[in-house]
């Protein structure tokens, strides 16, 4: 998934992106209000995590001119202030979560978890279908009981179609979402990854729907 930082303390944004990225996420940096704002405006992500004293547009004012634009992505808000008033004015301009600072980078990383699990309708770090369990916690994965090992990139692949089980996703929109814009990549680089994971799961999850995409249909319990 990708996480949109905007921070404009440079090496606060740095660790934050390190961090998510470790976790398993494609963090990309903005350092302004209007450059946050813009790119949450028109690029695909998946989450934000948005500070409130920005130079040039203010956190809250990003939040509000998104929410306006009826952009529906998780925002978790970072606060040097600790008083409550600016915490209710965020909550009530849209935000899902805050995190005053200073702030342990793993609490961070749980509370993005946390607001992308809600905004996909889960409660729990655990994604089950069929035979293949995945936890996003640990970003481990178990087939049919037995553990298989994945890369970070056939992990974020995998954690995206799980996460939106029943929606068929083209290979544009996974581009989108488990590469950062600094990697170069094949055109091709999807497909590949996409026959490199069916090998290792070693059942009949992800189906190609040829022209569109790929899709995991949702199932109950072990088939």
């Amino acid at each position: 998934m990708r996480i949109l930082v905007v921070e404009d303390e440079r090496r606060i944004a740095a660790d934050v992106a390190r961090s998510l990225d470790a976790a398993g996420f494609v963090a990309e940096v903005a350092h302004d209000g209007e450059d946050g704002w813009f790119r949450g405006d028109s690029e695909p992500f998946d989450a934000a995590v948005l500070d409130l004293g920005l130079p040039r547009l203010d956190g809250v004012s990003v939040l509000k001119r998104w929410r306006a634009a009826g952009r529906p992505l998780p925002v978790l808000i970072l606060t040097a202030r600790d008083g409550w008033r600016e915490k209710v004015d965020a909550i009530d301009a849209g935000a899902d979560d805050y995190l005053t600072k200073p702030f342990r980078m793993e609490e961070l990383v749980a509370r993005v978890r946390a607001i992308t699990r809600r905004a996909a309708g889960r409660t729990s770090p655990l994604i089950a279908i069929g035979p293949v369990e995945l936890d996003t916690r640990h970003r481990s994965l178990s087939v049919e009981g037995r553990a298989v090992a994945l890369t970070a990139l056939e992990y974020r692949l995998l954690a995206y179609l799980m996460t939106h089980a029943g929606r068929v996703v083209s290979q544009h929109e996974l581009s989108e979402h488990i590469y950062s814009d600094s990697v170069e990549h094949e055109s091709n680089a999807v497909e590949v990854l996409v026959a490199r994971l069916r090998k290792k799961l070693g059942v009949p999850l992800l189906e190609t729907r040829r022209g569109h995409g790929y899709v995991i249909e949702r199932r109950d319990g072990p088939a």
